[in-house]
């Protein structure tokens, strides 16, 4: 793996190569990214795919890459513009993409923005809140992890980001209802370290979930885009997410293995199915639907 640094305006962006450029295979480069996820988090996906030239990078201002633009807001046309940037560094072509989480609204906004630099994008739970029927109730859930975040510091935000994230069906009343997640409960801290900056439980981040994309930039795009919900994700926000995502673009679905973070190993606490992940990734890549 080699590891570069490049330059922009308004940020250091870092990403990694695992492989050669150009490519020796005949296929584009995979290039895998996530928001707030940075490349950490595809470390064990890039492994599974050994034959392939594998890109990852990590967004402004996350991971390894700082930011020098005076801002701390984290926003999908600036990290399509990013994104596109490390594309043309590559100075290999367009890309495959496969986009988790925020990175998957990042890859929608650089299709719509940049329709020659991706040749199939899989956008794997897109968190867009405002696109579900209860999309007011979800920003107000989202708030409210926010709340606890800004009263009670970092374990109180995200308990309060896992019950969200748990509730299965729209937001109703009976979720509001609720006391306040107790950290303790999900073996998180109790003690409050006064940082206030995570981009996952802070405001910094609301741009990400309340993007809606453009929807006729991407019809008009010649970029094959799939999106995919885990197996696990039915009632849980992301999969009705995807779900209405995929209903924007006039698409279905595609069903991956296990949930959001489904292609991670057990270094972050909630093992996916990396393997069986790769596997269905593969098969997609190659035009199963």
């Amino acid at each position: 793996m080699e590891t570069h640094t490049l330059e922009t305006t308004g940020a250091d962006l870092v990403y990694d190569v695992r492989g050669p450029l150009p490519t020796t295979d005949g296929r584009p480069p995979l290039f895998m990214i996530g928001q707030p996820m940075d490349a950490t988090g595809f470390a064990a996906l890039a492994a599974r795919f050994p034959e392939r030239t594998v890109a990852t990078y990590d967004p402004r201002g996350l991971g390894r890459s700082t930011r020098n633009d005076g801002r701390v807001d984290h926003t999908p046309q600036t990290q399509a513009d990013d994104v596109h940037a490390v594309i043309e560094a590559l100075g290999a072509g367009p890309v495959e993409m496969f986009a988790g989480s925020g990175g998957a609204i990042t890859a929608l906004a650089v299709v719509a923005k940049y329709p020659a630099d991706v040749t199939t994008l899989v956008a794997h739970e897109p968190p867009l809140i405002t696109l579900t029927p209860d999309g007011p109730a979800a920003v107000r859930a989202r708030a409210g992890v926010r709340e606890a975040y800004e009263k009670r510091g970092w374990g109180a935000g995200m308990a309060a980001f896992v019950a969200m994230t748990s509730w299965k069906g729209e937001f109703t009343d009976a979720y509001f209802a609720q006391p306040e997640a107790d950290p303790a409960t999900f073996g998180m801290p109790t003690e409050d370290d006064g940082s206030r900056d995570d981009p996952l439980l802070s405001d910094r981040s609301w741009a990400v979930g309340s993007y809606r994309p453009d929807t006729d930039a991407i019809a008009a795009s010649p970029t094959r885009i799939v999106i995919a919900v885990g197996e696990e994700s039915e009632d849980p926000p992301t999969g009705r997410t995807s779900i209405a995502t995929a209903e924007l673009l006039g698409k279905r679905v595609t069903v991956f293995p296990s949930h959001h973070g489904g292609f991670c190993d057990g270094e972050f606490g909630y093992p996916g199915k990396p393997d069986e992940f790769a596997h269905r990734l593969r098969q997609v890549l190659d035009g199963a639907s």
